[in-house]
């Protein structure tokens, strides 16, 4: 547990540094002290957010992906979402649909308006009934290869 906690340390302590070196302090004081998850200035590691309101689902959906060489943030909530959305350079947002209070489709809409090329992929166990601001679907029944796959393309295609 020490372990984790001096990496979380480090990690903060980076992201502080940029944020107080980029000179942009308007949101940081709710954000630094929201942040809970490791910093999104992970040098060669893609970010993800991740937004799931249950921790059972999202403890090891984050595993998997940092496993698998990502920077994972992680979301319960559609508000965090959009703060740390506007605030890290994710690349990718990886969102259950059934959220309490809101769905995954009006959040993708709420997210295009701050990050309109940041992909935005729903994992649920059954797709929406539109997929309007999605750009695709994961179905939580997919192997974990085949999710990693799916993931990797939806990252290569943001950096291209």
């Amino acid at each position: 547990m020490l372990l984790r906690l001096s990496f979380d340390a480090i990690q903060c302590f980076l992201y502080l540094r940029q944020v107080l070196c980029s000179g942009s302090l308007k949101r940081f004081n709710s954000f630094a002290l929201k942040m809970a998850a490791p910093s999104p200035t992970i040098a060669s590691k893609p970010l993800i957010l991740c937004v799931e309101d249950n921790e059972i689902y999202l403890r090891p959906r984050k595993a998997v992906l940092e496993q698998a060489g990502y920077a994972v943030l992680s979301a319960s909530t559609g508000t965090e979402a959009t703060e740390i959305l506007r605030d890290a350079p994710v690349c990718l947002v990886l969102s259950d649909h059934m959220l309490r209070g809101t769905t995954g489709t009006f959040l993708a809409k709420q997210m295009k308006k701050i990050k309109r090329d940041v992909p935005i992929i729903l994992y649920s166990g059954k797709p929406p009934k539109t997929m309007r601001n999605v750009d695709g679907f994961i179905n939580k029944d997919e192997s974990v290869p085949r999710f990693l796959s799916l993931i990797g393309d939806f990252v290569k295609r943001y950096h291209e």
